[in-house]
This record gives structure tokens, C-alpha cells and sequence, in this order.
């Protein structure tokens, strides 16, 4: 199967140095630096290979896949997009393949537009002033301004996993890979093959959703 191409020459920024490092220790063949790779991304990409076929076992599947195609194309790698962006095209193009085989596959640039058009409020209407106001009844909390709310934190981290995980597929992909996992919106929006509208209004769902959660946690301890 043939390999994703990169984006345009002249629309891609030069290759990182700390990229072009890894990809020289990848090409003499350095073991440590492929587990890097390994430890680095792996987690990320079984999330991603989930959206598209039916099973985890699948998903770890297209996952192994993903890596012996990247050891297969490190000499074809030019350098127009960064390693993470070359990697996670590989992932999603065998993922969309083996969901097709699986009879199960949903475009991310599909899901992401069908939730977006709904007509979904971030936050409960109640927290607001009467329609037309457009003013919080109760504003948010500043709770990382208060010791004894920053005292559990640790609280705090577990609810918003747990928060994350209760977000539709595409709103906790998101949300994932930008606030968790350090994503850039580029970085998002080219892995997952959606708009910057889309991966906008998607992550703003989730952050909302996820806030108002915390806020009532705090308000109520």
C-alpha cells in the first residue's frame, strides 16, 4: 500500500531540528529511537484508529500496521510536514482502509461536520440570564485563585477524565490531543483531516462542557 503523500512544498515550514535529529537516529537504524516514537505517540494513534473500525483489537492492529509502514517509508520521508503529521497520515489511511474492510468507517471530516452543524448549546441555558441578556447568572469560578480548592487538585484531574470520557467521539478526540496531550490546532486539523472551523467549535464544545463540570464540582465542596 502506498503511503500518504505530505502536504505542498512550498505550503510546509522547514523541518524541525529536534524532528530532524530523531529522523536521523531512525534512519541508522537506532532502536531507542524508534521506541521514542513508540512511547511518544502509540496511545494517541489507538484513539484515532478506534474512530474508524469496530474493535480495540482492531485498533491495535492498525496500529502495528502503522509502524511497520513508517520503518518501511523512513528513506521516502522528505521532510515537508513534521514526523508526528507523516505518521498520523499513515495511521488514518490504514485505519480508513481496514474500517472499509470492517465494514465501519465514518470520515472524520464527516463526523466532524455532522456534529458541528447541530444545534448544540456548550452550556446549559440555566447559567445564563434571561435569552437576550447574554450574561452568566452565576460566572464561572475561579477556583486555581483559591488554596483550599487548589489543595485537590488531584480531585480535580480525575474529574475532568472523567468528564472527557462522558464527550461524544469526536468532541473528547479533540479535547484529548489539544488540552492532554499538547496538540496544536495545525497539528489536530491535520491529523484528523477536519477544518479549522470544525476543530474549533468542537474542542470550544468540549473545554465548556468540561468547565461547567468543574465549576459545580468546586461550587458544590
Amino acid at each position: 500500500m502506498a503511503e500518504p503523500s505530505e502536504i505542498p512544498r512550498d505550503a510546509a515550514p522547514p523541518l524541525a531540528e529536534a524532528d530532524r535529529v530523531l529522523l536521523e537516529r531512525l534512519r541508522a537504524g537506532d532502536e531507542d529511537a524508534f521506541m521514542e516514537l513508540v512511547q511518544r505517540y502509540s496511545a494517541s494513534m489507538l484513539r484515532v484508529a478506534r474512530m474508524y473500525v469496530p474493535s480495540q483489537a482492531v485498533a491495535e492492529e492498525v496500529v502495528q500496521e502503522t509502524w511497520l509502514g513508517v520503518l518501511r517509508g523512513l528513506e521516502r520521508f522528505e521532510g515537508r510536514s513534521s514526523l508526528k503529521t507523516w505518521l498520523f497520515r499513515i495511521l488514518v489511511n490504514r485505519a480508513r482502509t481496514r474500517g472499509e474492510r470492517e465494514h465501519r468507517t465514518v470520515p472524520f471530516a464527516t463526523l466532524a461536520r455532522a456534529e458541528t452543524q447541530q444545534d448544540e448549546p456548550a452550556v446549559d441555558a440555566d447559567r445564563f440570564t434571561p435569552p437576550g441578556e447574554g450574561h452568566w447568572a452565576t460566572p464561572p469560578r475561579r477556583w486555581e485563585e483559591d488554596p483550599d480548592l487548589a489543595l485537590r487538585s488531584s480531585e480535580a484531574v480525575a474529574l475532568v477524565r472523567a468528564e472527557i470520557e462522558k464527550l461524544s467521539d469526536m468532541q473528547r478526540l479533540v479535547i484529548t490531543m489539544r488540552d492532554l496531550e499538547g496538540w496544536t490546532s495545525a497539528d489536530v486539523r491535520s491529523a484528523l483531516d477536519i477544518s479549522e472551523t470544525n476543530q474549533r467549535v468542537l474542542l470550544h464544545r468540549a473545554r465548556a462542557k468540561v468547565r461547567a463540570a468543574l465549576d459545580d464540582y468546586f461550587t458544590d465542596t
